[in-house]
């Protein structure tokens, strides 16, 4: 909050300065109407309106105490792999990145679940410093990001198309971390000690231990065997067919979304009724047709001849031929056709249903591979696999239909930010209430910790929106553009400028006064190096990244050092964000080398 108030004091000095070379009778009544004037419009903005909603969403879940569990379940289905609690925190983090945003729950929280677990089954101080902290920025760049959000509002980019290419990125990022420990572990075991045998082993309830030691380990083929009647187990066919329901779960859900894809792909083509349509140029023909009947009709109504014209044409004698009578079985053939052809009717054409297409050879690649990894699954799910996979569907499942309404309302344009940010904030509620640990005593903590957070991140946003009509009043703005455009850059080379820039003042300042003190002086300059917005926002949210994680006001590390042990110094903390630092400057030379990671999503949703 101390900062926020400092760059609002900054940024009204600043203005007054400016104000004062022009008009210094006016200075101060000047400076505290434009103090008034942003003030208000950051306050009533739309999109700002997500951020205390977001963050209320993130304090529920935080408190509905689903993160302790996700980290045991998560830990238990990854012991085999090399650094496995290492590997479990980085995961738990991105999941709760996509819940809450937040940097300094999230850092807090898992400092006091994992970083003990860690220590205590001997990792490295630094190794278990680093997966906290470079896990728990991920909520930088992974939607629902407020800082996807701030920018959005400085550049004027849609923010739905800044969380839609973000979500790749992120994961990306997520990878990379994960690659990094395992093959750490691997290298160099004594950093990530294993986990034992006792250590790994999962307690099963007394209905499933006597299904596994009478039938067998594997949970499929024992419970359709205990579903035929084989030996009395003692076992009610109730509890054997909600066992089997679980257990067929993870088919069901995969047969159930690759029947969708192949309905969604093998869709016949739209067609379009041309009955209706005329040819070019024959509506006109015909307008001209019927107005020329028009006329026609209008002459033949004249005047009977008059008496001289009459008496100068004569009498004229009928023709020779006399009249004539028309045959009277000729008359009624004639009259008994169309009567005939009005009563025969041409019997209505069956619809003819247009055939679907042929299913494309990568789906049946995508289908053949998930497949076989199905049957691997259940080739190796025992009972102690199903306790971990009950555990995660108690903990990741109401997470992830939370995450899933959110997000996907998002980018599939079914709501606003603002919109999705209040069903979150409803899910937070509700899912606090479900595991029973929403009272006023959480609700009030909740109320008043995003009071707090939105409060700092708005005024921030209040003192530097000062700060630049400051500096565009001096002329700041244009000396840069003209400092910048003097040099003669290329494309490329503006962009390492302009992230090396980025990256130095992640040292010394948070992301917040980089977004909205800074990016308004490289954004005007994006037009002129055709720099597409929404991607230089992805590589500043990447860039970010190194905001929390970069010594002196690595924010992270000082998060991390409130809830660590004592013996934990604040440079071992420092050291262990160092490599991860090293991963983040990869992510954003392969997010610029390959563009299509974060452009893809928003191309393919959106064009």
């Amino acid at each position: 909050m101390s900062n926020a108030v400092s760059l609002l004091g900054l940024g009204g000095f600043f203005t007054r300065l400016a104000y004062q070379s022009s008009s210094p009778d006016l200075a101060v009544r000047q400076t505290l109407d434009l103090m008034v004037q942003r003030a208000y419009a950051v306050m009533s903005s739309d999109v700002l309106i997500a951020i205390p909603l977001f963050v209320f969403m993130g304090y529920l879940v935080e408190r509905a105490n689903l993160i302790e569990k996700l980290f045991r379940s998560i830990h238990l289905a990854l012991a085999r792999i090399p650094g496995s609690l290492a590997v479990a925190t980085l995961v738990t983090c991105a999941i709760f990145a996509t819940a809450t945003g937040i940097v300094g729950a999230v850092v807090t929280l898992m400092g006091l679940l994992a970083f003990p677990a860690m220590l205590r089954h001997g990792y490295d101080i630094r190794l278990s410093a680093g997966s906290i902290t470079a896990g728990g920025c991920l909520g930088i760049l992974i939607p629902p990001s407020v800082l996807l959000i701030v920018y959005g509002a400085t550049a004027g980019v849609s923010v739905v198309q800044l969380y839609a290419g973000a979500f790749f990125p992120g994961l990306m990022l997520a990878g990379l971390y994960i690659g990094y420990v395992i093959i750490l572990a691997k290298l160099k075991p004594n950093l990530a000690p294993p986990l034992s045998a006792a250590e790994r082993l999962v307690p099963l309830p007394p209905h499933n231990q006597a299904l596994s030691d009478a039938i067998g380990r594997n949970a499929l083929a024992a419970l359709l065997s205990a579903l035929k009647g084989r030996a009395n187990l003692d076992v009610s066919a109730a509890t054997i067919l909600k066992q089997l329901a679980i257990v067929l779960l993870p088919a069901a859900v995969w047969f159930g979304a690759m029947g969708l894809v192949y309905k969604s792909v093998t869709k016949p083509p739209e067609q379009v009724d041309v009955s209706g349509l005329q040819e070019m140029g024959s509506g006109a023909a015909l307008e001209e047709e019927a107005v020329e009947g028009e006329k026609e009709q209008a002459e033949g109504v004249s005047e009977p001849p008059s008496e001289e014209e009459e008496g100068a044409e004569g009498v004229k004698e009928p023709p020779s031929d006399g009249v004539k009578e028309p045959p009277a079985e000729d008359a009624k053939a004639a009259a008994e056709k169309p009567a005939a052809a009005e009563k025969v009717e041409a019997p209505p054409e069956p619809a003819v249903e247009a055939e679907r297409l042929p299913a494309p050879t990568s789906y049946w690649i995508v289908f053949a591979a998930g497949t076989a990894a199905v049957l691997f699954f259940y080739w190796i799910f025992d009972f102690a696999r199903l306790e971990i996979f009950k555990m995660l569907l108690g903990s990741f499942f109401p997470l992830a239909v939370l995450i899933l309404s959110v997000l996907g309302s998002i980018v599939f344009g079914l709501a606003t930010p603002s919109e999705a940010a209040a069903v979150g904030s409803l899910g937070g509620i509700l899912l606090a209430a479900a595991y029973r640990r929403l009272n006023l005593g959480v609700l009030k903590e909740s109320v008043f910790l995003t009071a707090k957070t939105s409060a700092m991140v708005c005024w921030l946003f209040v003192g530097s929106s000062i700060f630049s009509a400051a500096f565009a009043l001096l002329g700041g703005q244009a000396l840069v553009e003209q400092w910048v455009l003097s040099l003669d850059m290329t494309p490329l080379q503006f962009m390492i400028l302009a992230q090396f820039i980025i990256f130095i003042l992640g040292w010394p300042l948070e992301w917040t006064e980089i977004i909205v003190i800074f990016m308004p002086i490289f954004i005007p300059l994006l037009a002129h190096f055709n720099v597409d917005p929404l991607f230089f926002g992805l590589l500043v949210a990447l860039n970010l990244q190194t905001a929390f994680l970069s010594p002196p006001v690595a924010m992270a590390a000082f998060y991390l050092k409130g809830v660590a042990p004592p013996h934990v110094t604040l440079n071992q903390i420092f050291a262990g964000m160092l490599p991860f630092m090293g991963i983040q400057v990869l992510a954003l030379v392969l997010l610029y080398m390959f563009p299509d990671i974060g452009l893809w999503l928003p191309k393919v949703l959106y064009n």
